[in-house]
């Protein structure tokens, strides 16, 4: 699920530098040694889903402007293709399709909305709205970025399904139960595309 995250703070270091509040803008490709997971539990058992990373529309377009040690970011947005996530087996796929209303709703969308700055640089703060199934919520999560000649993006969060409307089917006659809240844990690497 998308945020998730995915790309978040790739910015932050190919921007930090620069002090002023021009509108900058730039694009990023998140690489296929990325990693983005959800993991849920049901009564009996846990569950993960993970998301094709090549499925990522890449490259990325980032729009964005320095505000004090802050980061805004215009119309930056990512796509998940909700079909894009594999559960491990074809009746679970289609029951994490049936969670997230696919028919409906067949995109997950991630908007990035700003970045602040912690003490330590590693470490940052991003403000994030998560749409899924026509309904947007707001996290702000840590998340860890080391650099080298590419930027690797790390954290996660936790969200309720019911802040989204949707309930997970119920099996064998309702003795198997999804719990309502599950875990999304990325680990990105990423790097600012060259034309």
């Amino acid at each position: 699920m998308k945020r998730i995250l995915f790309f978040i703070s790739i910015i932050i270091m190919l921007a930090f530098t620069n002090g002023d509040a021009t509108l900058k803008s730039t694009s990023v490709v998140i690489t296929p040694e990325s990693s983005l997971l959800v993991r849920g539990t049901t009564n009996i058992n846990t569950f993960t889903c993970e998301f094709n990373i090549n499925k990522f529309k890449n490259p990325i377009k980032v729009i964005y402007h320095i505000e004090d040690d802050k980061m805004i970011f215009d119309k930056t947005a990512l796509i998940l293709d909700s079909d894009c996530f594999d559960c491990g087996g074809k009746a679970i796929n289609n029951d994490f399709k049936k969670i997230l209303k696919t028919n409906k709703y067949p995109q997950i969308l991630l908007y990035l909305n700003e970045i602040s700055l912690f003490d330590d640089e590693s470490d940052v703060k991003a403000s994030i709205d998560i749409e899924i199934a026509g309904i947007k919520e707001t996290y702000k999560i840590p998340v860890k970025i080391k650099k080298n000649n590419e930027i690797l993006i790390t954290g996660g969060l936790a969200i309720s399904l019911t802040d989204y409307n949707l309930v997970a089917p119920k099996k064998l006659l309702g003795l198997i139960s999804v719990n309502d809240k599950i875990q999304i844990y990325f680990q990105l690497l990423v790097k600012e595309f060259q034309d």
